[in-house]
């Protein structure tokens, strides 16, 4: 009677870690990023970051595709490594940093597919907002950090029309790719 008393005990306290299924994850600043690649003249490729990004995923654990995910980066921070380049890319012609000093991402359903993950959601940048689809690879297996928390990695890739954003629409095609690759890069760790 008591082992079955003991029973009853811990499975009442068992049931709201059972029910936990969702975590957050927030991207650790020093180890995460947002690329870009976009082909000049045809020729070549040019490379860019944008500053800082903070990214929050409320990860289901039970079933992946009930995760969300919200992004906030930091265009007034582009750097492709020119700096007459880069103040270019701040002006209204392209990212209008005085007006817009950061991009939005915030995820609109998750599927299993690509390279793991089809993340869809709505990415606003220069004011615009368009339908956007991230192929996901992750999470990586946790490991835990320097700051003693779970970490897990994720690496997403997704091309956009630059002009539907409003960036860089005077410039033809033959200067400027319409396509502009985008590389991201998280670190995220258990809050």
């Amino acid at each position: 009677m008591k082992i079955l008393k003991l029973s009853a005990a811990l499975l009442a306290l068992a049931a709201p870690f059972a029910m936990a299924q969702t975590s957050t994850w927030k991207s650790d600043a020093a180890h995460s990023e947002v690329d870009f690649t976009i082909k000049h003249l045809a020729v070549s490729n040019v490379h860019g970051r944008f500053g800082h990004v903070d990214a929050t995923i409320v990860y289901d654990e039970k079933d992946i595709t009930k995760s969300t995910v919200n992004a906030t980066i930091d265009v007034a921070g582009v750097n492709t490594g020119e700096a007459p380049r880069d103040n270019h890319l701040k002006t209204d012609s392209f990212f209008d940093v005085a007006k817009f000093t950061s991009a939005t991402f915030v995820s609109t359903s998750v599927a299993k597919g690509g390279s793991g993950l089809l993340v869809s959601g709505n990415l606003t940048i220069k004011g615009v907002t368009k339908p956007v689809v991230l192929d996901v690879e992750g999470p990586s297996a946790a490991v835990t950090g320097m700051d003693k928390k779970p970490h897990v990695g994720f690496s997403a890739t997704t091309t956009i029309h630059r002009t539907d954003f409003g960036i860089g629409a005077g410039f033809p095609a033959a200067v400027l790719s319409e396509d502009v690759k985008i590389s991201i890069d998280l670190d995220a760790a258990k809050q």
